[in-house]
């Protein structure tokens, strides 16, 4: 996978912590209860169910 701009970057975790704040289920294994560190950890560790088509 090529590496992510920033804006790609800002772009999906929130697209994805919106996701999880509607409920959606977490992809890691975390305490934090924040949507947005959520989604941070999910894409740090490769988890997150988004893609990006450039």
């Amino acid at each position: 996978m090529k590496e992510l701009t920033r804006y790609e970057k800002a772009r999906i975790v929130g697209a994805r912590s919106l996701q999880l704040a509607m409920g959606a289920p977490r992809m890691v294994d975390t305490d934090s209860s924040d949507p947005m560190e959520i989604a941070e950890h999910e894409l740090e560790e490769g988890n997150i169910p988004i893609t990006i088509q450039k």
